[in-house]
């Protein structure tokens, strides 16, 4: 039975929807005003609340946003005069469901609360799944069952109460941040802040100050001390992401911070002792960056005490699934919205695309088609132009009327030749060992494919 708590300034308008609730099955509790409509919601008993907008001291809008802020788990339905549909579309801005006019008609009542039950009712199921997978399938928010990702799960799991400084590497998308959140909240530092900067995104000139900090009267515009984000993470963690960007002047003062646990901020003559974890994310190759002469070899050996590098979603398709569903659930919760899954030609496309965006793009593709979808399933049509149009050989082939296994059999070992030499940059000899072929036998498809 639902539990409801009606809320009008007017007696007699409590009194007839108590009466006509009641006889539709719900349990009904009534207000007279917004202040004890919030004491009776503080007990946590009601699960919908119907309220009139215009009422003396706090009104509806205002009752909307104190249940909104306090994070109290209801759905709230306004009511509004004829004529003040204004007033309850502000209501709706501030988080209210929807609305219903006076003089209200009962079908309407009855209708628009079936909906908000509706919609209550798929808000728990979708904590429900999402608990559940992240019980089955998630590590400290991350979510993922394959066997790349599982090693790095373990990997976490050994390296997270030791101070050793961590290198994350991998694609745009790839999740490298949560997995510096999970070493954090994994290992004894999980009480302390997590300070996260984006060495690319803060112009050179800036840097300095922000990472060390700096006392007042360093330089023109410092009108008082500042700790730098390296103080800010004491007891904590630091995450430098994008660290192939970090300036060569102040990768040595970074080197200084990793040897001798000491911060001097611009300006002091004095060195700060600091107690941070330092964790460096990047997509470039830092070996490569080094012999470039762009980054410095001392600082890498620094850096890369513990590698961590995450796999590109494509070579890890048995997460595509369950990061679909995981996806859905989150946005039907945090949009409102009741999907409640894929349409098969919108899953064969989801599966059979090669994911340049990884994780991230596959999160906004699902929050796009959430959006467009007429229905309570995403169709192929929600699915952006690139996706449906997807130029992967082997999916092209598969989907035509070819039913040569000669032929398909071609593209599909081209096409994976092609994803080894460049998941090995190039490397024929470790690209042999990925395809579980001879060297011989691959230079020789590779001459017969003519794959330059």
């Amino acid at each position: 039975m639902k539990r409801i708590l009606v809320v009008d300034d007017i007696e007699s308008i409590r009194v007839t929807l108590s009466a006509l609730l009641s006889h539709r099955g719900y349990r009904v509790t009534a207000a007279a005003n917004a202040k004890a409509a919030l004491e009776i919601l503080s007990a946590g008993e009601i699960d919908i609340v119907l309220a009139d907008v215009r009422m003396p001291d706090m009104d509806g809008i205002e009752l909307t946003r104190q249940i909104v802020s306090s994070k109290i788990p209801v759905t709230v339905v306004v009511m509004s005069a004829y004529g003040s549909v204004d007033n309850a579309i502000e209501a709706m801005k501030a988080g209210a469901y929807d609305y219903i006019t006076k003089p209200f008609k009962t079908d309407e009542v009855i209708l628009t609360l079936a909906k908000a039950e509706e919609r209550e009712t798929l808000k728990r199921e979708n904590v429900r799944l999402r608990a559940e997978m992240v019980e089955k399938h998630g590590f400290e928010g991350i979510i993922a069952r394959s066997g790349s990702m599982e090693k790095v799960f373990r990997l976490i799991s050994k390296v997270s109460d030791y101070k050793s400084t961590v290198l994350i590497t991998g694609e745009s998308g790839t999740g490298k941040e949560l997995v510096a959140r999970a070493v954090h909240q994994a290992s004894a530092r999980a009480k302390g802040p997590f300070v996260a900067v984006n060495c690319g995104a803060i112009p050179e000139t800036l840097l300095e100050s922000e990472l060390f900090g700096h006392r007042r009267g360093a330089f023109t515009d410092a009108h008082a001390d500042k700790l730098g984000l390296i103080c800010e993470a004491q007891n904590g963690t630091l995450l430098l992401d994008e660290i192939g960007e970090l300036p060569l002047t102040l990768q040595v003062k970074l080197l200084r911070v990793l040897q001798e646990n000491t911060v001097r901020r611009l300006g002091d003559t004095k060195d700060t002792a600091v107690d941070a974890r330092i964790i460096a994310a990047t997509v470039k190759d830092l070996a490569a960056e080094v012999k470039a002469g762009r980054f410095r070899e001392d600082l890498f050996y620094r850096l890369n005490v513990v590698p961590i590098h995450l796999p590109p979603l494509r070579e890890r398709a048995e997460d595509v699934h369950l990061l679909i569903d995981h996806f859905i659930a989150l946005h039907n919760e945090r949009l409102g919205t009741s999907i409640r899954g894929m349409a098969p030609g919108a899953e064969r496309l989801l599966l059979s695309h090669h994911w340049p965006g990884n994780v991230r793009e596959l999160e906004n593709t699902i929050e796009r088609a959430m959006v467009l979808a007429e229905g309570d399933q995403i169709a192929p049509s929600d699915l952006p132009d690139r996706i449906q149009t997807s130029k992967d050989p082997v999916r092209l082939t598969l989907d035509s009327e070819e039913l040569s296994i000669k032929k398909t059999f071609r593209v599909i070992e081209e096409e994976l030749i092609r994803r080894a030499l460049a998941k090995t940059n190039g490397n024929r000899t470790m690209a042999s060992k990925y395809l579980e072929i001879s060297l011989r036998a691959l230079l020789y498809k590779i001459k017969s494919y003519g794959i330059g």
